[in-house]
């Protein structure tokens, strides 16, 4: 006999699917990425603890649903950013599908990773990483001390690390 959580997402399911996909597809534009994205909302519902829909499931579903097109976006600047950097080598160097694809899943778990520093540490470690700078030339350009930019520039690394 199914349990009531089961019941009560099977019902949700079918009073609020078709309109959780087409608000999906307005933002996606794709009704195959609506789809996928409509989807994956409940299975994330259906596989966390949170059960209870409440007296507002549409609420619920967006704020899932959101937070999924997120991820989305972020994955495809990332896959985008990736395949811009690659898209100058010769046929013979360029990564199988299955390489680029752990190499984007490494790149977005950094990339998270990165996102939890404080704004100080993100910002002297795109300075470092991204515009080049000399450590020196980052401390001046912002005005801390040299140690205070190496001490952001190890927290900046290990979180890379650590996010592998």
């Amino acid at each position: 006999m199914p349990d009531t959580a089961t019941i009560d997402c099977e019902q949700v399911y079918r009073d609020h699917h078709r309109w959780l996909k087409n608000w999906l597809q307005q933002s996606t534009h794709c009704s195959e990425q609506a789809a996928d994205l409509a989807h994956d909302a409940f299975v994330r519902l259906l596989t966390s603890r949170y059960r209870d829909f409440g007296d507002q499931p549409r609420a619920l579903l967006r704020r899932v649903a959101r937070n999924l097109l997120v991820d989305h976006w972020r994955r495809q600047e990332v896959e985008r950013a990736w395949l811009d950097a690659i898209a100058h080598l010769p046929e013979p160097e360029v990564p199988s599908a299955e390489t680029r694809a752990l190499i984007i899943e490494t790149l977005l778990r950094i990339e998270s990773a990165l996102s939890q520093l404080p704004m100080q540490t993100q910002r002297i470690f795109e300075l470092s990483q991204f515009d080049g700078l000399k450590q020196q030339d980052i401390a001046d350009k912002i005005g801390v001390s040299i140690n205070t930019v190496r001490r952001h520039m190890k927290k900046a690394l290990t979180a890379c690390i650590l996010a592998q």
